[in-house]
């Protein structure tokens, strides 16, 4: 007979908090350190002189990170549990941070990408184990609800993001082109100069909050799931990573999180530049306000999916958000006007619940394959490093409004996979 402390779900009992607060904390710190990107591609693009493919550069140098580490991620999730790979995780992503300051002492470009290349390391560790973790923890029948919850948390660290770079990072000072011309070199160097060294403070701040956070996590005692290792018979196998590619509907998912954050990235990174363009009268640190929004009406729409679920079927709710972004997508490509910029911003609210929803519908079921799987899907992140290098690609040959072109792609290949799910899941 089963007793009701069996019954109990793994982070039952009042002294579980701590640790359920430190792991669903995960989701905001790496959304800070997402969305500080957006604000470094303006930063950057100003501050190298660089054209709209150079600057996409940083959300590329930073999601190969991701495309790199996720299966190492995976091997030491399984072989040493899921708290060591957070630890790991965390010393990782301050370790990046304060590579910033080496940086900027030697004003190199590339030196910034080496070092969010670092950042997106140890963010590959705390995702490909917070999110299946959050799966594991409950009901498999509430899993995407439970994950759009946690992940909810994560849209607050995005806003805390945009918002600590437009406020020490953004100076607001943007010379045109004559303006700076007319100045001597030794002014253009000062200029330069400063507009480098703005990054350092705010990401030395983060490395010291991080290394604090991994303390934590060292020192509170976690439940037996998030401690747990695997048996040299369990170590993540080839074996296990074949057998997932003879699952069709889960490689649509891998898929569709290639776009989706390939999407989500083109669009949080160029919405500045696209006010600029559509906007041009507009600074730069009011266009970053029009981004801080952008997100709150992501955060909303999460928490708001999280509710709607009760009552719709994921797979049919996203179906309908990714035809709405498609829409407004063809809306801000053929608006050169601030209806345009607030059509792309409005993106957001339907693009809350996508990652998660992706993520869970296609681990879903998958059992002891489900780290594995976890693993490729942090690897379909790489889709944010990839298009939206396309996306300036194409907007540095025409503009950034045609640019657009590429997240409405995305979406359509998030609506499909949407759609196939939705089938599946009426028929199951």
């Amino acid at each position: 007979m089963q007793t009701d402390n069996a019954k109990r779900p793994v982070w039952a009992g009042a002294r579980l908090w701590l640790p359920l607060f430190l792991i669903v904390s995960l989701f905001f710190m790496w959304g800070v350190a997402n969305n500080l990107n957006d604000i470094l591609i303006t930063q950057f693009k100003k501050a190298f002189v660089l054209s709209d493919l150079q600057s996409g550069l940083v959300q590329s140098a930073f999601y190969f990170g991701y495309f790199v580490f996720a299966i190492p991620a995976a091997l030491a999730m399984k072989r040493f549990g899921y708290k060591s790979a957070v630890i790991v995780g965390l010393v990782l992503y301050a370790l990046g941070a304060v590579l910033f300051y080496p940086a900027a002492q030697a004003h190199e470009y590339a030196y910034f990408l080496a070092a969010l290349f670092v950042i997106a390391s140890g963010l590959s560790f705390l995702e490909t184990s917070a999110n299946p973790l959050i799966v594991a923890l409950g009901d498999p029948a509430t899993a995407e609800r439970r994950l759009n919850f946690a992940q909810s948390f994560n849209s607050l660290g995005t806003i805390s993001g945009v918002l600590i770079g437009r406020e020490f990072i953004l100076s607001g000072v943007e010379h045109t082109p004559e303006e700076l011309a007319a100045m001597s070199e030794a002014q253009q160097t000062a200029f330069y100069t400063a507009e480098v060294q703005a990054v350092a403070g705010p990401y030395l701040a983060i490395a010291a909050v991080v290394v604090f956070w991994a303390l934590c996590v060292a020192l509170v005692k976690f439940p037996v799931l998030a401690n747990a290792q695997a048996g040299a018979d369990q170590d993540l196998r080839l074996a296990d990573f074949r057998a997932l590619f003879s699952r069709r509907f889960y490689l649509f998912g891998v898929l569709a999180q290639f776009f989706y954050v390939g999407a989500q990235v083109c669009i949080w990174s160029f919405m500045i530049r696209y006010g600029q363009e559509a906007m041009p009268e507009t600074g730069e640190k009011m266009l970053a306000t029009y981004l801080t929004f952008s997100l709150v009406a992501f955060m909303v729409g999460r928490f708001f999916a999280t509710w709607l679920m009760g009552y719709v079927r994921p797979g049919k709710l996203m179906a309908l958000y990714a035809l709405i972004n498609v829409l407004l997508c063809v809306f801000a490509m053929f608006s050169g006007s601030h209806a345009g910029l607030l059509a792309l911003a409005a993106t957001s609210f339907f693009m809350s619940l996508m990652f998660p929803t992706i993520f869970a519908m296609s681990i879903k079921g998958l059992g002891p394959l489900a780290k594995a799987g976890s693993s490729l899907l942090i690897m379909a992140i790489i889709g944010g490093a990839l298009l939206t290098a396309l996306m300036g690609w194409v907007s540095d040959l025409s503009s950034i409004h045609t640019a657009v072109v590429v997240p409405l792609v995305c979406f359509v290949v998030v609506g499909l996979f949407a759609r196939a799910g939705d089938r599946a899941a009426a028929h199951g």
